[in-house]
């Protein structure tokens, strides 16, 4: 498949116009004008890159790309490795961002939704980004935490009340932690993410409401496997998806 109709394709499904985002979204990095196989994995990391190379891919699809909002431009030190090794294979790096967390059925909510058996109902907040819906069955949050734990194969952090039952459910994939209070005025009974910061702990003591924190990475690692189904079922390419050990 040409590489400019890859890139048509991912940009269209994903809407990735629609998104005002912390990083460009679509093509970052211009490999060869043919793909036939392409890697998907979180993060554009130096040993996925390694291992595109050492299996021969033609193309690498992730979340976590470059060129994000106010770090130094230079082209240096970690960066210009990571570059390197993509221009010098001819590799071409795609990257999404919003636009994977927030797809209807490939994105990384969808995704977390149906690995953990919850059933969305509405969303809100910015881009529609945060989800609500009803988990398997009406649980305690300390039962709703060790069930995603058993999903993720990873345990959260659960800060809060163990004890409040859990009738809705909302969630954010990755660093969401900035929607924790946008969750809680939207009626949610638990919210999950995948981080934690400070002063979430204070506010799910004081507001009732508990959050658990998954992992950035642990959250994550779906919407770019469903991708990689997606370009295998869809296109007719030769797509894997690598799960890199991150304990974050």
């Amino acid at each position: 498949m040409r590489l400019d109709k890859l890139r048509d394709h991912l940009d269209t499904l994903l809407e990735a116009a629609r998104f005002k985002d912390y990083c460009p979204n679509g093509l970052q990095v211009e490999g060869r004008a043919e793909v036939s196989r392409v890697l998907c994995g979180v993060t554009a990391s130096q040993a996925l890159l390694d291992h595109a190379v050492e299996h021969r891919f033609d193309a690498v699809l992730v979340h976590h790309g470059y060129f994000w909002r106010g770090e130094d431009a230079r082209i240096t030190g970690i960066r210009q490795r990571r570059i390197a090794t993509l221009l010098r294979n001819d590799i071409s790096l795609f990257a999404y961002h919003l636009p994977l967390d927030a797809h209807p059925e490939l994105g990384n909510n969808a995704q977390l939704a149906r690995i953990a058996g919850w059933v969305p109902e509405r969303q809100c907040g910015d881009n529609d980004l945060i989800w609500l819906g009803r988990p398997a069955a009406t649980m305690p949050a300390a039962a709703l935490a060790d069930s995603l734990g058993v999903a993720l194969g990873r345990k959260p952090m659960l800060v809060g009340s163990g004890e409040r039952e859990v009738h809705c459910v909302a969630w954010c994939t990755g660093g969401a932690q900035g929607y924790f209070e946008a969750a809680i005025e939207a009626g949610a009974d638990a919210f999950v993410s995948g981080e934690i910061s400070e002063q979430t702990v204070h506010l799910a003591r004081e507001s009732g409401v508990p959050y658990i924190a998954a992992g950035h990475h642990a959250t994550e690692r779906y919407g770019v496997r469903a991708m990689a189904m997606h370009l295998r079922e869809t296109l007719g390419l030769e797509a894997s998806f690598v799960d890199l050990d991150n304990p974050v």
